[in-house]
């Protein structure tokens, strides 16, 4: 049975217009989705790419705009049409409440889910506790116990294990699909990961130059 280690921070857009894909490719290749959330920042700067506010308007209205836009319609993803109110709050409690649920499992697989949707459907603050007890209590689990482990020392501890992890694999950020060790960095490529579930690919061969 294959593993696909699924690698994403809570708050993001295109984990959430690729989140029904992934679940429905591992069902339709019986495939063992292990949920990794991170902490998008660390990972992000390690590969030294650009905060946020260091882009050009430009490339933040296409890459966190247009392509956000076309890829929804495109999935048939309901999101709404600009950056949420509260992007910046933090998020680790409802990481939390992700790993709280285990790495693997449908429950797991609905709170990362709906914790996104309510993020960029709904433009709920991620850091709104009364909110975040809300999708616990929608989701059957009791919210008052449920954010407490949420935001317990050793579920907070291994949101950032996750974040190291993601670092020292050096990939580039949300959402990075794992597929029995090889990374697929984006969910415009889950196609290729669909392939690598049927067929796997060709081990890394490429060669470049040092860009120090």
């Amino acid at each position: 049975m294959s593993v696909v280690e699924y690698v994403y921070s809570a708050h993001s857009a295109f984990a959430y217009l690729g989140s029904a894909e992934i679940l429905r490719i591992c069902a339709d290749h019986d495939a063992v989705l292990v949920h990794r959330p991170i902490l998008l920042s660390p990972v992000v700067e390690a590969q030294r790419s650009p905060a946020f506010r260091k882009r050009t308007q430009q490339h933040v209205d296409y890459f966190f705009g247009r392509e956000i836009e076309r890829w929804a319609e495109f999935r048939s993803v309901p999101i709404i049409n600009h950056r949420p109110s509260q992007h910046d709050a933090d998020y680790s409690v409802a990481s939390g409440m992700i790993i709280a649920l285990g790495a693997t499992g449908p429950d797991t697989d609905r709170m990362a889910h709906r914790l996104m949707e309510a993020h960029w459907r709904d433009d709920v603050d991620l850091s709104d506790v009364t909110a975040l007890k809300a999708i616990a209590r929608e989701l059957e689990l009791d919210p008052e116990a449920h954010l407490a482990q949420a935001a317990s020392q050793e579920v907070q501890d291994r949101l950032k294990e996750n974040t190291q992890w993601a670092v020292s694999k050096a990939l580039f950020g949300s959402p990075t699909y794992v597929v029995d060790g090889d990374p697929f960095y984006g969910q415009d490529h889950l196609q290729l990961v669909e392939r690598a579930l049927q067929t796997p690919f060709r081990p890394n061969d490429w060669a470049n130059p040092n860009v120090e």
